[in-house]
């Protein structure tokens, strides 16, 4: 057995980071970097602690952030380990056989939008095992509006345990995506010509569905934390925002604005419907606990599997006081608005195995690699935004460059998407909203060579 490398760690109590997250950002740097490579013993939890002359406390954290993103794997009385990536990929091929390459894009064409996940790398066998289990079943005749109770029961569970919060499945109705949930509480919340706030910029989603139903739409700004409460209006009756990870600049709302939105709420009776965009994917310290923990009674909180499993799926989640989801349960009756039950009864086996959670760990180490590769690409030639947490940062670029990076991109076989498409009004930030999710590690180091090249070209351009 090869025994655990000594490591060069330096900590600091001088500055503002915590040293649980200092430590955990080292080891992770150091895994990307080749350093700790796969397969490597780390020290005990004791030893590390000794040695960098901490609490034991401090190195336990760090450790236990690190395995919940898939970074770090456990071997029975043997110790920590760096997860081997072989390991995680698990393919379902007899022994002996040579590996299948994933499927690419066409030649020459790397798509570095926002929006979608890597669905070409998943647990083949559990896949097929979920859906020979959904088969099995019977097909039902009168759809439950809630979802199925097995589900649901899933749903909290996963909740409780991967965000912090302590619902049960009456709190649970299961959608057929964000969209879904969006457009349920449109239905539920907003009469025509009531107000709904959308951040700005912000998803453009949300703002098609309150406007379908006959909502009038008020930006709201936000900055690098998320949205600005001061100044919200006071006769909104929902506010839609994404304080996990904002779409697209990528704040965080901090502890004490995420209060003062919540006695705005209060003070207003209007809803805040929380989207829970990327809270599974960050980078840098484990996330914040979903905003509805903190007041059920003013929040409604969507969630999806689209990111974390694959769009085609078609499950959510909406997640609300046990008379709102009755309520909701009864318009999707009126609608005749159903999620299917194959689809159901296949992510309820994939969460009742875990190969649900083991996906999710896979994943976080993959799109970690690929948001590193970004900021080292990208990092040095413009100013990122979001480049802690989700699929996608912001790459800040002046006005007058935008289109022809995005134009000559295009010509190079690279896909960019702009910030101006996700402003209701004027455009108040500039630049590129750069996707890492659905193009390969290779891919993504590539395109965004180009984008280097073309965003240094303009800097160098005369004025």
């Amino acid at each position: 057995m090869r025994a655990h490398v000594d490591l060069p760690v330096s900590l600091s109590r001088e500055s503002g980071e915590p040293l649980t997250a200092q430590l955990a950002g080292w080891l992770r740097t150091a895994m990307l970097d080749g350093a700790l490579p796969p397969g490597e013993r780390l020290p005990s939890t004791r030893a590390l602690a000794a040695q960098l002359g901490v609490s034991r406390t401090v190195v336990t954290e760090a450790y236990q952030q690190l395995y919940a993103e898939g970074w770090l794997e456990g071997r029975h009385g043997s110790g920590t380990f760096v997860a081997a990536m072989e390991s995680l990929r698990r393919p379902d091929r007899s022994p002996g056989a040579p590996a299948e390459p994933p499927p690419r894009p066409p030649a020459g064409l790397i798509d570095l939008r926002p929006g979608s996940p890597w669905v070409r790398d998943y647990d083949r066998a559990a896949w097929k095992r979920a859906w020979r289990r959904a088969a099995d079943l019977p097909p039902g005749d009168e759809p439950d509006p809630y979802g199925l109770p097995r589900l649901r029961e899933l749903l909290a569970e996963h909740l409780r345990r991967a965000r912090g919060i302590a619902v049960g499945p009456e709190n649970v109705l299961v959608t057929r995506g964000t969209g879904n949930g969006l457009d349920l509480c449109a239905l539920a919340l907003l009469r025509p010509g009531a107000r709904a706030g959308v951040e700005e910029p912000g998803y453009q989603v949300a703002r098609t569905v309150f406007a379908g139903r006959g909502a009038e739409v008020v930006p709201c700004p936000v900055d690098e934390d998320g949205v600005v409460v001061d100044g919200l209006p006071r006769d909104l009756a929902v506010l839609y925002t994404t304080p996990a990870h904002q779409y697209p600049l990528g704040g965080r709302l901090p502890i004490p604005r995420r209060e003062r939105l919540l006695a705005w709420a209060r003070s207003t009776g209007a809803t805040v419907v929380e989207d829970d965009y990327d809270a599974e994917f960050r980078y840098d310290v484990a996330p914040l606990p979903a905003l509805y923990g903190l007041d059920p009674s003013r929040v409604v909180l969507l969630g999806t599997l689209s990111k974390t499993l694959a769009p085609d799926v078609g499950v959510g989640w909406l997640v609300a006081e046990p008379e709102l989801v009755t309520r909701v349960a009864a318009i999707r009756e009126e609608i005749s608005d159903r999620t299917s039950g194959p689809v159901q009864q296949a992510v309820a086996t994939l969460l009742e195995r875990g190969d649900l959670d083991r996906h999710l760990r896979r994943m976080r180490l993959e799109y970690a690699r690929r948001r590193a590769a970004v900021v080292e690409v990208l990092g040095p030639v413009c100013r990122l935004r979001g480049d802690t947490a989700g699929l996608h940062v912001v790459a800040e670029l002046p006005a007058a460059s935008v289109a022809g990076v995005v134009e000559r991109a295009g010509e190079r076989g690279v896909l960019l998407d702009s910030a101006w498409r996700h402003h209701h009004g004027p455009e108040r930030l500039h630049g590129l909203v750069i996707g890492y999710g659905s193009a390969s590690l290779a891919d993504v180091r590539r395109g965004c060579r180009v984008v280097a090249d073309l965003i240094t070209g303009c800097s160098a351009a005369p004025e």
